[in-house]
């Protein structure tokens, strides 16, 4: 719509309504300022938000690979993974038959071996007991496999809670065999 208007020296004017909904220069600034201001935000907020990642060293502990070649049948390997101590046991055949035979009612708490130990002959946990973080004592206790002195936790050759005040089984951490002599925790 365009209204036409005559001047008082013979001179037409014309003036152009906008439409409501019709983009005009001023909306399209608005728009563009906007876009501008959250990029400019986005530029300031993205080095403070990335400073909170951990940083390399932290990551580089995040896993580790720990070489099996030189654990026999029956000894146990103590490595340290995230600050705590992580056991790996290799476990003789009468440690896995002790504890594949452990009736799941007698457990405070139940879990079976074939669900903690990937592969039966080695055992890999959190060496940390889960009543008030003391480190147990490997191949001890009323069950032969450790035993925490502080308080008298006994967990069996599964790592299983089976006397004493701890409440939980000893924690397993994320691991996989990357070969056959070759872990990795994490």
């Amino acid at each position: 719509m365009s209204d036409t208007n005559t001047t008082g020296d013979g001179l037409t004017e014309t003036k152009t309504a906008s439409h409501e909904g019709e983009p005009n220069r001023r909306a399209f600034l608005h728009l563009t300022t906007g876009a501008f201001a959250a990029i400019g935000a986005a530029n300031v907020a993205w080095p403070l938000i990335d400073q909170m990642n951990p940083d390399a060293s932290m990551r580089a502990l995040a896993s580790i690979e720990i070489d099996l070649d030189a654990v026999e049948v029956g000894q146990s390997l103590t490595v340290t993974w995230r600050g705590k101590p992580v056991f790996i046991r290799r476990r003789t055949q009468e440690e896995i038959r002790d504890a594949e035979n452990v009736s799941l009612d007698a457990l405070p708490d139940p879990e079976a071996d074939k669900t903690r130990a990937e592969n039966p002959e080695w055992l890999v946990m959190v060496g940390v007991c889960t009543h008030l973080g003391c480190v147990p004592l490997g191949q001890a206790g009323e069950f032969n496999g450790w035993f925490c002195p502080c308080h008298g936790s006994h967990y069996d050759t599964s790592g299983r809670i089976r006397k004493g005040p701890a409440p939980k089984n000893l924690e397993i951490p994320p691991y996989q065999f990357v070969s056959d002599s070759r872990i990795k925790i994490g």
